[in-house]
């Protein structure tokens, strides 16, 4: 399994980034490259060209007129994909054969057959990607790893994410895209899949999925709840819980628990670690106090840019080292196979059994 790195300053040479797309979260990016000395920002371009000049003025970068236009620069080497979830694998298979080095915001995409497409050209161009996954650099999940790869929690046997968050009907109203099954994904796919990737790089790969989902809040295509049941392939088994339903919204929370103990994060920080043998309450209920909220549970732009530098900055250390990066493609691919296995088995009625059909598979227009 993947691992999260230290933090920034991996690279040895300075990298010139271009972004694809002057929404929310590319600011989140041009943050998180400005914070790396190995990092400069080079260039803009957005469909829409007003946004891709206010959003170059506002960073000391150019704007280009087209995504041709930003990956004709021989001055750029690295590419953020920061257009509509669906739009993810169009943009950077055009960015791969250009030759840039990708770093694609989450999910990989809507689809699987999406997600493959992408995955192979990255392949044929040599190229190397990474999918945001920024909280596995967050300290809490630093120490996780720590502890899992000690074996510290003995055999695992429950792991629990947790994404409730509240997005009001506003929020989807911004944007043609937003709540759409083709270019968004609901609750689980777009907020609740960091916590998924999450699971997965805690507990591994699962086999089989049961689910509900249900449109209880607002006016969208796609769902605002989602609940599923795990059964991973180690035999232990877990839970997903994923809304944008539950005012005002509260901490992203992930459990993991085994023989021998558990660990409970909530935003990346670890609040509370019972471990057989360590001495009660050393650890337990750490930063507890005053945590029941979270910025990014009631608003998107309300993260912090230094967990995306250091995923971008191992990028740049994968790069120049010719390796893979701590979160590559694939993991990106198994955290998007089993939220469309959530998907599937909400719209079927039934269990389903991972690997999933290769093509992927979306909500549907009524799954309810």
């Amino acid at each position: 399994m993947s691992r999260g790195s230290s933090g920034p300053g991996g690279s040895t040479r300075r990298h010139g980034f271009g972004i694809a797309g002057a929404g929310v979260i590319a600011a989140m990016h041009a943050e998180a490259i400005a914070m790396l000395p190995a990092a400069r920002l080079v260039a803009v371009t957005d469909v829409v060209p007003e946004s891709a000049r206010v959003f170059a003025e506002a960073r000391g970068c150019a704007a280009e007129p087209d995504l041709s236009a930003l990956l004709a620069r021989a001055d750029i080497d690295v590419v953020s994909v920061c257009v509509p979830s669906g739009l993810h694998a169009e943009v950077g298979t055009q960015a791969a054969a250009a030759g840039k080095h990708l770093v694609i915001e989450k999910p990989i995409d809507t689809t699987l057959a999406a997600a493959d497409r992408l995955i192979g050209a990255a392949r044929a161009a040599g190229v190397v990607v990474t999918v945001v996954s920024q909280h596995r650099f967050d300290p809490g999940l630093a120490e996780l790893r720590i502890l899992l790869d000690a074996g510290a929690l003995g055999r695992l046997v429950l792991g629990e994410a947790s994404t409730k968050w509240y997005r009001s009907q506003a929020y989807y109203d911004s944007a043609a895209w937003r709540g759409t099954w083709a270019l968004d994904g609901g609750s689980l796919m777009n907020q609740g899949i960091h916590y998924v990737d999450l699971l997965l790089w805690a507990m591994g790969p699962v086999a089989e999925v049961t689910a509900l989902t249900a449109t209880q809040a607002h006016e969208v295509e796609v769902e605002d709840v989602a609940l599923a049941l795990l059964r991973f392939c180690s035999g232990a088994v877990g839970t997903i819980v994923a809304s944008t339903a539950v005012f005002p919204g509260f901490a992203q929370r992930l459990e993991i628990t085994g023989t021998n103990g558990t660990v409970v994060i909530e935003d990346g920080q670890i609040v509370r670690r019972d471990i057989s043998g360590e001495e009660s309450g050393a650890a337990a209920l750490r930063g507890a106090a005053g945590h029941g909220g979270s910025a990014a549970g009631a608003n998107p732009a309300g993260l912090a840019p230094a967990s995306h530098a250091a995923q971008i900055a191992d990028l740049l250390g994968a790069i120049d080292a010719g390796r893979q990066p701590s979160v590559t493609a694939e993991s990106g691919r198994a955290a998007l196979e089993v939220v469309c296995a959530v998907y599937q088995s909400a719209r079927e009625g039934r269990k389903i059994a991972l690997p999933t059909a290769a093509g992927g598979t979306r909500g549907g227009a009524g799954m309810k």
